[in-house]
């Protein structure tokens, strides 16, 4: 878009006046703020209007990516600049006496996701719109989204995430699209005049679902797709009928809150609740709109793809059946044929416990119609495949098993596609967690590896190093990532490891600020940056880390004289509120946390910072400044990893077990430019698989293990009221689940290949750049384009500006 900056400030005088009828000099921070996002959202509606009319006139087929989650992070600069406004806007502001930064830091970081998966959705979201590919967002407009994460005395405490509580600039509501979701009463089928089978409902609760839509911008493309998250609301007939206050809480809070807590039934129920609101409602949108295309209902497969991102919208096919059938009356084999050339799945976990279940008479109670149709799935399925495969297997893959409904089998019985999110991640779907269904339909299972936008990640989160990039490699790289690799030939260029050396220093020295800012704690920007931010997960090991810091602090206070180069270790993560565990493991890190820090013998030879309620904006300070990029799950257990990508791309090194993406990382830059260590895939299934595991033995036999682990319970470390104890019991008492000690001599030892590596400098730098200069094939867009061409079979709807590398040719 051009735009001068002249024309810039008085659209934006403008803007603010007439919202609130005063100058903007006098305008409060949020106010500006406000103003600046509608005003780039005016700017962004006409192509955004464009767009959708264009996809119509062309017919184009269009994807709909289901996701409980999506974390977008804020969207004012990013906006700003895939409209290629960033420095206009900027420049503007500064005529004003305004300071971009400064609003945009006014903008709520909207707290619709957990992490990783809600992350991937809106990376992809971003990579749809800026290679012009028709793609559109499904998901909940969360009231509260997931909790705002606060310490006290060092305990998680979960308080409500209002983000809404100021006017969301970006969204619009969209009354003329509202939807009826149905929840429970009495369902049974009447034959009608024409002989088709009819369902009747009474005693219903009716939900009105009221869209908001989200613009997503397209890089300089002109290109805007569109985002939809839904609101339960009360139906205006209902309204009449004089609902009290507490008969209408069954439908407010069903967007209340992301994931409410599912250690009880009535948890357990909502969540469910949730899951089929969101489907619903975007399925009977994505119908309602397909019949602008004027297009009998068998060709739906080809103009839409609907992709369920993990197995919480695995909803959607027997909610497609209900309305294909019930509502168009097409018979039931007309109908899974649309339903399954249609639909696709990705998953996301090989945690069996993860992949959802729900019990069968909560399903008859809440969704009476879906569990028939889920029933008759089922039986046809299980009919099917007994003379083919026999009672093992055909049991064994069959959606109703032991009272529960599996929704990882209803996802890949009734989709045309299942993916898993890194190579190591899809082998062990097809050999292990989903090996009977790989044996039924191998020509389903692909793999698709994860990415990430560098528009956000570097361009807009590291600015310097954009500029360093842009300086020696020219700007080419932005619309086409696999330029990144021309980095590669200054690695031996005495100025360039000079000047992002400076780039890495910088960046650092503003998150010290910002550490001694929201902290408290005074850091040492030359000292290294162990960075671990990720949900808090007993698989994702940070309490190996922690044990790591607490070797560590056990040696200085020991032998003062120990050569380790100065490390600041900084964590973000949040645990599920009924995650007990999780929730001892951050008690304890905050409490070795104020063990360290306040300790006059340790100095500025180790510190420990836990950022409170992490999120993307909190990322983006984070991750240009680190120096080690800590993926330290157990070999087999992550399924691909993002931040991994994020971190390299920005020039950290990698701390890492051969697990999810770590693999591909290692591939692309190799091994010696990343800190491996632990157990392989194979190895872990091993040492499980013929049970010689003992980590008491190894406790008792292991000098640095047994010191490590009593410190857990010998007061070493104040402030604990059985945490330490809980700690302790997990890893030697109930023989230690996810292997950390087996694998903490190895963890170990690669540290200390840090410190080794840190003290040259230059050689340092030199890793750093190749990483990033390796980094280009972890690009979303490169992703999006593998799944548009082998998936969905979806095509740009207008030439893009972005380049996709041609699946025959290597990126290196």
């Amino acid at each position: 878009m051009k735009l001068s900056v002249k024309e810039f400030v008085k659209d934006f005088k403008n803007q603010f006046q007439s919202m609130y009828a005063y100058p903007y000099e006098e305008g409060s921070t949020e106010q500006l703020y406000n103003a600046l996002g509608l005003l780039i959202k005016n700017y962004v509606s006409s192509n955004w209007k464009d767009t959708r009319e264009s996809y119509i006139k062309q017919s184009a087929k269009q994807v709909y990516y289901f996701s409980m989650e999506f974390l977008p992070g804020r969207q004012l600069k990013s906006n700003t600049y895939n409209l290629g406004l960033l420095e206009t806007v900027s420049k503007g502001l500064d005529q004003l006496g305004l300071s971009l930064d400064e609003l945009a830091e006014a903008e709520a970081d909207p707290a619709l996701g957990n992490g990783g998966l809600g992350r991937l959705a809106s990376c992809f979201m971003d990579s749809l719109a800026s290679m012009a590919i028709p793609g559109n967002g499904n998901g909940i407009r969360y009231q509260y989204g997931l909790f705002r994460q606060k310490f006290v005395d060092g305990y998680q405490v979960e308080l409500p995430e209002n983000w809404l509580r100021y006017r969301n600039v970006w969204e619009t509501r969209n009354d003329k699209s509202t939807c009826m979701v149905r929840f429970g009463g009495n369902v049974w089928l009447e034959e009608n005049e024409q002989g088709h089978l009819e369902p009747k409902y009474e005693n219903t609760l009716n939900v009105l679902a009221v869209p908001y839509d989200t613009p997503m911008v397209g890089y300089k493309n002109e290109r805007v797709n569109n985002l939809r998250l839904w609101s339960a609301e009360i139906p205006v007939e209902e309204e009449s009928n004089y609902l009290t206050i507490d008969a209408t809480d069954p439908i407010k809070e069903i967007t209340e809150a992301l994931y409410p807590d599912d250690s009880n039934y009535e948890g357990r129920l909502l969540r469910l609740k949730q899951e089929y609101f969101m489907v619903s409602a975007g399925v009977q949108s994505i119908l309602r709109h397909y019949r602008k295309y004027n297009m009998p209902r068998k060709n739906i497969p080809d103009k839409v793809a609907i992709h369920i991102n993990d197995t919480h919208p695995a909803l959607v096919i027997p909610e497609m059946m209900r309305i294909l059938i019930d509502e168009e009356h097409l018979s039931w084999d007309q109908a899974w044929e649309i339903t399954f050339k249609t639909c696709s799945y990705t998953n996301h976990t090989i945690l069996r416990e993860a992949l959802e279940k729900w019990p069968i008479d909560m399903m008859k109670e809440l969704l009476p119609r879906i569990y028939m149709i889920i029933e008759e799935i089922n039986n046809r399925y299980v009919e099917h495949m007994l003379p083919l495969y026999g009672e093992r297997i055909t049991w064994q893959t069959a959606i109703l098993q032991n009272g529960v409904v599996n929704m990882a089998h209803l996802a890949v019985i009734g989709s045309h596609s299942v993916n898993g999110v890194a190579q190591l991640h899809t082998d062990i779907l097809m050999n292990d967690v989903l090996k009977d269904f790989f044996e039924i339909y191998p020509e389903r299972f692909n793999n698709k590896t994860n990415g990430i936008t560098q528009r956000r990640w570097m361009h807009l989160a590291n600015p310097d190093l954009t500029q360093l990039l842009d300086d020696k490699i020219g700007k080419a790289w932005k619309s086409n990532p696999a330029e990144l690799k021309v980095f590669k030939g200054y690695e031996k260029d005495k100025q360039t490891i000079k000047e992002l050396a400076e780039v890495k220093l910088n960046n650092k020295k503003k998150l010290a600020a910002h550490i001694e800012k929201v902290k408290g704690i005074t850091v040492d920007p030359n000292a290294i940056f162990d960075v671990q931010i990720k949900r808090l997960h007993a698989y994702k090991r940070q309490h190996m880390n922690l044990l790591h810091i607490l070797h560590r602090y056990l040696e200085i206070k020991q032998n003062p004289s120990v050569d380790y180069v100065p490390r600041v270790f900084i964590f973000g993560a949040k645990a599920a509120p009924s995650y007990v565990y999780a929730k001892q493991i951050i008690k304890v890190i905050n409490a070795v946390g104020d063990l360290v820090n306040n300790d006059p013998d340790i100095g500025n030879k180790l510190k420990v910072v836990f950022f409170e309620n992490y999120g993307v904006s909190l990322a983006e300070k984070i991750i240009p400044a680190t120096d080690v990029s800590e993926q330290i799950s157990l070999a087999s257990m992550e399924a691909s990893g993002t931040s991994n990508m994020k971190f390299m791309a920005n020039g950290a090194l990698t701390l890492a077990t051969l697990d999810g993406a770590n693999i591909e990382i290692r591939d692309y830059v190799g091994e010696e430019n990343m800190f491996i260590f632990g157990l392989t895939s194979d190895e872990v299934y091993e040492v499980r698989g013929n049970g010689s595991y003992n980590a008491r033995e190894l406790y008792q036999s292991n000098s640095t293990v047994k010191r490590v682990l009593d410190a857990l319970i010998n007061g070493t470390i104040l402030n604990l009221e059985g945490e330490g104890d809980a700690l302790f019991d997990s890893l030697v008492n109930y023989n230690d689940e996810y292997l950390v000690l087996k694998d903490f001599e190895s963890y170990i030892q690669a540290h200390e290949a840090i410190d080794a590596l840190y003290k040259d400098q230059k050689e340092w730098t030199r890793k750093s750049l190749l990483n990033i200069a390796s980094s280009a094939p972890f690009s979303a867009d490169y992703t999006i384009s593998r799944y548009a061409e082998d998936i969905w079979k979806v095509k740009p709807c207008c030439p893009g500006k972005l380049k996709v590398q041609p699946r025959n040719e290597p990126m290196y």
